[in-house]
């Protein structure tokens, strides 16, 4: 009978996870969608500096993802690294060329947008105006967070 007792401690104890989990409908799990790049979203105030570059950098990508007819996630993650964007231009049938000229305009015209309404001083602005042309597109998003809590 005592062989039996770990047995029927580890039954109740994994009863005591599964019951809870079950009924509170963790069996009928569906993970989320994926966004549209193309439906506009909201975002919540910028405070400071390093969060205005931050936003700048996801108005960026939903304008070029959208332009590009990819999800702003695949975006994200084609940024990474050089193999992992040419994979990613290869893989949606897109020109490295064409899809590098879509970051850096994307990336201009958040930063218009920004500069426009406010929220990036107009100093600030042709230094990010600078990286969208001179970095390489997977390391651009390196280049703003860096710039950004340099400056912020």
């Amino acid at each position: 009978m005592r062989r039996f007792v770990p047995y029927m401690v580890a039954l109740g104890l994994v009863a005591a996870v599964v019951v809870p989990y079950l009924a509170l409908g963790g069996g009928s799990f569906e993970p989320t969608p994926v966004a549209d790049a193309c439906a506009p979203r909201e975002r919540p105030t910028a405070e400071g500096l390093g969060e205005t570059i931050e936003r700048i950098a996801l108005t960026a990508v939903d304008k070029v993802a959208c332009q590009l007819g990819v999800s702003r996630e695949e975006l994200v993650l084609a940024l990474r690294s050089e193999e992992a964007f040419d994979a990613f231009a290869q893989e949606n049938g897109i020109e490295k060329a064409e899809a590098e000229q879509a970051i850096r305009v994307g990336l201009r015209q958040a930063v218009d947008q920004a500069e426009q309404d406010g929220t990036l001083p107009g100093f600030i602005a042709p230094l990010v105006r600078k990286a969208a042309e001179s970095v390489s597109p997977w390391l651009i998003l390196e280049t703003l967070e860096r710039l950004g809590s340099l400056l912020g």
